[in-house]
């Protein structure tokens, strides 16, 4: 089941691979294992999406095929759950992150307002940049991995539940006949 939910929303092999920004990977994209949904690819692709977007920079796509690619995760699935930051979701999760990076270093929390200018980038971004880089590894990582573990689990319980109705399925026929 949850196979075929992934099928309805994934890009086909085709479109990504047309895609402008991957062509530099030439014939590695047609690896099968990039594009089976399958127990090892997908909670690794989910996993590895995941920590890669709270990576603080705008290079999530490339990183997140590069990767894809090297490790043979699911490339479509990499990239979807590399795009969980975006321009709606990137001031709430790095905030968070920020904060979660202060904690670590047990330093107090830094006031700020960002605004795009090199003067900010300059001077503000330097007081913040280690609290929210420590921060965004850590809960991209706590992230990825519970991820990794939370599908891999509910893979494995549909494959338990599936096999468990084929069997019921098949003692109720044998005692019918």
């Amino acid at each position: 089941m949850f196979k075929r939910i992934l099928k309805n929303y994934l890009p086909n092999q085709q479109k990504i691979r047309d895609h402008k920004r991957l062509q530099i990977f030439g014939d590695r994209l047609h690896d099968p294992n990039l594009w089976h949904l399958n127990r090892r690819s997908v909670p690794g692709a989910v996993g590895m999406g995941l920590f890669i977007a709270l990576i603080p920079l705008p290079i999530h796509t490339p990183l997140a095929a590069i990767m894809a690619i090297w490790l043979r995760l699911n490339l479509p699935v990499t990239l979807v759950a590399a795009y969980l930051t975006n321009p709606f979701t990137i001031p709430p999760i790095f905030y968070f992150a920020y904060k979660v990076g202060a904690w670590l270093l047990n330093a107090p929390p830094h006031e700020f307002t960002i605004e795009f200018s090199l003067h900010w980038l300059l001077h503000e971004a330097g007081a913040i940049w280690l609290p929210l880089l420590v921060g965004s590894l850590t809960v991209g990582l706590v992230l990825g991995v519970v991820s990794y573990i939370t599908i891999n689990l509910l893979w494995r319980y549909g494959i338990v539940r599936r096999r468990r109705r084929l069997l019921r399925a098949r003692l109720r026929q044998r005692a019918e006949t």
